[in-house]
């Protein structure tokens, strides 16, 4: 479990780190730049979830077609995985791009909102969206990857991509002027020099997009590489990738939940950022960076969580269900110690960690790490629930049974975090304190009912078919 969970805990910290990398220059450009990913977030994730959903399905069926030691059904898996999810990627791409504008305008927002942050979201959004086929290279070959059982080979791939990321994400923000990475590195007579060559002064949050877009690609093209010519893993030929119908169904009939729920989720983050755009641009931008930095911290229940996909499916296409429970409650154990650890770090040092994302010297930038600190302690105390919820939704999602993960996820988001914010923050008018407790109720419940449906062992059976599962 380990050996799985920890290249996938170290893949999601360097996925984090594409968000992080951004807030850090963005926040020494303006509070604004901050608050406009925030509001972008949501909307992108919206559409990725389309096609995230079925990558859940790649997952779940190579990684039991893999425990049933049928590796050539494996292959065709991933074949048919990638040709169905970068045609999705494709469409998904241009709708997001074209109905960018229509996506803000539905955001109920305050005037300094609309007038300052949308448009800066909007440029940004537009860039991603022409990027997303190579988004969705990665996602598919680190799924894929993952449900063989091999979690270190997109983990390098995913190093490189973010050391570009690092390298280019200020240079495309800030172009040659005014760029606080010559500061840091003590060159400011290199850009100097470099500006006068190229009068390149970056594209400003705009940049932010390109940079992401460019690593994308080079993950995608080193993944594909992974994919085709060695043996890390399924075997996958040109074959593999022209549509079957027998396996298009299946995907289909697994990806479909999983796309609901990540549907669900994104529908449901929208609605929240609807909420809290109604503040403050101070309040959005705290919300923001508190959203990026409890991401990172879940990083370890992710791993487990994703570990135990892996774990869960392999165990079931080998006709081992008592091994698969075994293993999903230690990595819940496991899980929930390790958060309720970080909670209490995040608690005490909430301050001095929002401080690192947002530049000082002004009232706005003071207000913002106040609102982030604060929001990041009441979040912290959802930790330890966390770290369960992440390994049963885990579980459910191995054994191929994506309904219930979908029931859960719906519960915690539709059932908690949404009406407890609304009623706590409009309601009870507890103002943006509301908005970070009910976060955090929300979670809590969810982890709490998926834990207690998950001791009814309903959930011990595989999906591929038992003839299929027979070695050959």
């Amino acid at each position: 479990m380990f050996a799985l969970a920890w290249p996938i805990i170290v893949t999601e910290l360097l996925q984090v780190a594409y968000n992080l990398a951004d807030t850090v220059w963005l926040g020494r450009l303006s509070t604004d730049a901050v608050a406009a990913i925030s509001l972008a977030f949501p909307l992108i994730f919206l559409l990725i979830s389309v096609g995230g959903g079925f990558t859940v399905a790649g997952t779940i069926l190579v990684a039991q077609y893999t425990g049933a030691k049928r590796e050539g059904s494996a292959g065709v898996v991933a074949g048919q995985t990638f040709t169905f999810i970068t045609a999705i990627a494709v469409a998904v791409g241009l709708l997001g791009f074209f109905a960018t504008d229509l996506m803000l305008g539905v955001l109920p927002s305050s005037a300094a909102t609309a007038g300052q942050v949308i448009p800066l979201a909007g440029d940004y959004m537009r860039v991603f969206f022409l990027g997303l086929p190579f988004l969705f290279g990665f996602f598919v070959f680190s799924s894929l990857m993952r449900g063989y059982g091999n979690t270190r080979a997109p983990m390098v791939v995913m190093f490189i991509s973010v050391a570009i990321n690092v390298v280019v994400d200020p240079i495309f923000i800030f172009g040659f002027q005014n760029n606080p990475l010559f500061g840091m590195l003590g060159v400011p007579g290199l850009e100097a020099s470099l500006f006068g060559l190229t009068g390149f002064a970056g594209y400003g949050v705009t940049g932010a997009a390109v940079a992401t877009v460019l690593s994308r690609l080079v993950a995608t093209v080193v993944g594909l590489y992974v994919i085709f010519w060695t043996d890390a893993g399924p075997d996958v030929s040109l074959g593999d990738f022209v549509p079957r119908r027998e396996y298009i169904e299946k995907i289909v009939r697994l990806g479909v939940p999983s796309a609901l729920e990540q549907s669900a989720s994104a529908l449901g983050f929208i609605t929240l950022t609807a909420m809290v755009v109604t503040f403050t641009p101070e309040v959005v931008a705290a919300y923001g960076l508190g959203n990026r930095l409890t991401s990172l911290v879940f990083l370890p229940a992710l791993g487990l969580g994703r570990a135990t996909d892996t774990i869960v499916g392999q165990n079931l296409g080998a006709q081992k269900p008592d091994r698969a429970e075994r293993a999903v409650w230690l990595a819940a154990k496991v899980g929930a110690a390790v958060m309720l650890l970080i909670g209490v770090v995040a608690y005490v040092f909430a301050e001095p960690i929002v401080g690192v994302f947002i530049g000082t010297g002004t009232d706005s930038a003071a207000r913002t790490i106040e609102l982030g600190a604060e929001y990041v302690r009441v979040r912290a105390f959802e930790f330890g629930f966390i770290g369960v919820l992440q390994t049963v939704l885990g579980a459910y999602r191995g054994a191929g049974n994506t309904k219930t993960a979908l029931a859960f996820s719906l519960f915690a988001l539709w059932v908690g975090r949404v009406p407890i914010v609304y009623y706590l923050s409009f309601v009870l008018d507890f103002g943006e304190s509301g908005i970070w407790i009910g976060m955090a109720v929300g979670q809590i419940l969810g982890a709490v009912a998926a834990a207690a449906w998950f001791t009814r062992g309903t959930w011990k059976q595989s999906v591929i078919d038992r003839a299929d599962a027979a070695p050959k």
